[in-house]
């Protein structure tokens, strides 16, 4: 009798340990907890610098060129002299070449007009934008008009200003082309004895490159150096479209790893409207947009040249108190998006309404609570209901 009671006892802990050991054991998932707090929204990219004030020089008619000896970097100023240029006698003598000089240089007077034209426009915007920005600055002092719209019209002041300047630069630029033109053309009529060489001069800036060192014969056009006003130094950053159609003029950015002790900040001044198509390292076709952006304290990257890179950062949005969750928890469930929030041991399938939408985190609008926790990088096994243990925040 007694065995008998010790082998039922054994048989009942058999199967005990049979149906413990059917039983699914709880998945272990990384988890994460839902928080309010700031958030920031950026659009990140690699940049690079760009000159935007340039001017290539190029020799106004053939001949033979002398050695250019200035070197990159060399700094240049109105008139001077980057080689000369021993015409050719046969095209000076050419009546279709006297033609085409005198086409030049009426095109190079009606651009030098058109230059005039264009900084009195500028100058017009310029003027407009500083007492608008007089004018805000009064209304922010006397508290009716926020922090946000005056930075807006200190942006624009600022893009006002420096399109001030790009446009006396241009005007300097049409002025130089003019005045070669017509230095090209005054050759045809040399007269015995006079001076038989040709001072190709400069604008004001600085020696970027030089195209063409060696002497010797070029023809009409031939570019020799390319000179630009650093002072108008310019952010180009390609974004992929999906990112630039948020980023607007005047939004702020900050430019790291440039080589310099601080972060430099900057202003978006335009984004193209066209796209481009860039194969990107892994061999994917994507659909870029060159977003433009200037620097709000130049001075402070006097280190920086033409053609530099700059890791890039625009800030497209920001929220102070936003109920926030990890990106990693959200998925697609069709056209809306679901998160599994561990309630009781177990993960618990939650609809979720999402607004803006960071790299590392997301803004809630409905669905989740703040505290909640939830399971980041959900495995695609796990369904609604099933058992989980937490590893990491909120477990």
């Amino acid at each position: 009798m007694r065995k008998r009671v010790i082998y039922g006892i054994l048989a009942v802990v058999a199967v005990g340990l049979v149906v413990l050991a059917a039983r699914p054991k709880p998945l272990d998932v990384q988890t994460a907890r839902v928080t309010r707090g700031p958030m920031r929204v950026t659009a990140d990219d690699d940049g690079k610098t760009r000159v935007r004030e340039r001017y290539m020089v190029a020799a106004p008619v053939s001949g033979t060129l002398s050695r250019v000896e200035l070197h990159a970097g060399d700094a240049v100023e109105p008139g001077t002299v980057i080689a000369r240029l021993l015409p050719l006698p046969s095209p000076l003598l050419d009546p279709r070449a006297r033609e085409v000089a005198v086409e030049e240089l009426a095109s190079a007077r009606n651009s030098d007009q058109k230059a005039q034209a264009a900084i009195a426009r500028a100058e017009a915007a310029a003027d407009l934008a500083r007492s608008s920005l007089e004018r805000d600055r009064r209304l922010a002092a006397q508290g009716t008009l926020g922090a946000s719209d005056l930075e807006k019209t200190e942006a624009n002041a600022r893009m006002a200003e420096s399109d001030l300047e790009s446009a006396r630069f241009a005007k300097q630029v049409a002025a130089h082309a003019a005045a070669q033109a017509q230095a090209a053309l005054a050759r045809f009529d040399l007269k015995p004895g006079a001076a038989d060489h040709f001072d190709i001069t400069s604008v004001h800036g600085r020696i970027l490159r030089v195209l063409h060192a060696d002497g010797g014969p070029v023809t009409a056009g031939t570019a020799i150096v390319e000179v630009g006003d650093l002072a108008s130094l310019e952010i180009v950053v390609e974004l992929l479209s999906q990112d630039a159609v948020a980023v607007r003029p005047a939004m702020p950015a900050t430019l790291t790893r440039w080589g310099g002790p601080k972060p430099l900040a900057a202003r978006v001044r335009r984004v193209e409207p066209a796209g481009f198509t860039k194969v990107s390292a892994l061999g994917v076709e994507e659909q870029r947009v060159n977003v433009l952006l200037d620097l709000d304290d130049p001075p402070a990257a006097a280190q920086l040249g033409d053609g530099f890179a700059v890791d890039v950062s625009i800030l497209t949005w920001s929220g102070e108190n936003v109920l926030q969750a990890p990106t990693s928890a959200l998925f697609r469930q069709g056209d809306r998006w679901g998160a599994f929030v561990v309630n009781g041991g177990r993960a618990v399938l939650r609809p979720v309404q999402v607004g803006h939408l960071g790299p590392l985190s997301a803004e809630i609008q409905s669905g989740l609570a703040d505290g909640d926790v939830v399971v980041a990088h959900p495995p695609a096994s796990l369904a609604s209901g099933a058992k989980v243990r937490g590893t990491g925040e909120g477990s």
